[in-house]
């Protein structure tokens, strides 16, 4: 299958000269994770939500509004790209080996769409996934954070493992889920809430138990890769914790769906 017949063509971009409190707003409105970035409308650089966490966390910026942070200083620059007539299983090769979640597809010098791991786990359905089960893809190292533990902590976890998404453990029971968009979301309401001159001692004081989704969606071991899309597909969750009893055994990502099509496939 070529990516064409997978991309979204309805493409929403940001101007590379607007600020990121405009980014904010085009990814609450339009309930994606990612944006590419043009400049005269030529594709300059690509920006998501672990982007935006990663960057208001970071000691340089901690201050400083999103209405004052221009897009520039903000995306990513290198941005890989792939042509509409390039095969499913080569696109999702070029995602894992680079660690992206999503690529612009071009037609010429023409940005024509984007493709993202959420477009690939709609094909995680019928006979061949409704025969695999969890536990033969899912990840077993689990890299979690208390509730009690700051929410600069659950970001530093997040960037030196490179992860979006943290289960939150309390005495080894799953109480929550903390992902990069909570983290984005966090870190502007606090700039808005507290005083300038306060924000970097305050900011230590915020833990992650202030943060987190409640009363998480988790899947067992032996569920379907067909079914583990369907959930993924309705809630719009990338990643999902795996119980069994009252333990976290593991955790199921887009990644991992992304990297069994691309194994079948090929």
């Amino acid at each position: 299958m070529q990516i064409k017949n997978l991309m979204s063509e309805d493409l929403i971009t940001v101007d590379k000269d607007q600020n990121l409190s405009d980014a904010l707003k085009l990814l609450r409105k339009n309930n994606v994770s990612r944006l590419p970035v043009t400049n005269n409308k030529e594709l300059v650089g690509i920006i998501s939500e672990r982007d935006i966490a990663n960057k208001l966390g970071s000691s340089k910026y901690e201050s400083m509004p999103a209405s004052r942070l221009h897009i520039s200083s903000v995306m990513v620059k290198d941005v890989f790209t792939v042509p509409q007539e390039m095969q499913l299983e080569e696109v999702a090769k070029l995602m894992l080996e680079n660690g992206i979640g999503s690529v612009p597809v071009m037609n010429d010098e023409k940005m024509v769409g984007i493709v993202s791991k959420a477009d690939f786990v709609t094909l995680a359905n019928g006979i061949a996934f409704d025969k695999i089960t969890v536990k033969e893809i899912m990840s077993k190292d689990v890299k979690y954070v208390s509730p009690t533990e700051r929410l600069i902590h659950a970001r530093r976890v997040m960037l030196e493992s490179n992860v979006g998404r943290l289960p939150v453990l309390d005495d080894d029971e799953l109480v929550g889920m903390i992902t990069s968009k909570d983290l984005m979301r966090a870190f502007i309401d606090f700039r808005k809430k507290v005083p300038e001159k306060y924000q970097k001692s305050q900011i230590k004081e915020v833990l992650v138990n202030d943060i987190m989704s409640t009363n998480p969606v988790y899947v067992t071991k032996d569920m379907s890769i067909s079914e583990i899309s369907e959930i993924m597909m309705e809630t719009g969750y990338n990643g999902l914790p795996i119980v069994e009893g009252e333990d976290v055994i593991g955790i199921i990502t887009q990644t991992d769906i992304l990297r069994l099509i691309e194994k079948l496939e090929s």
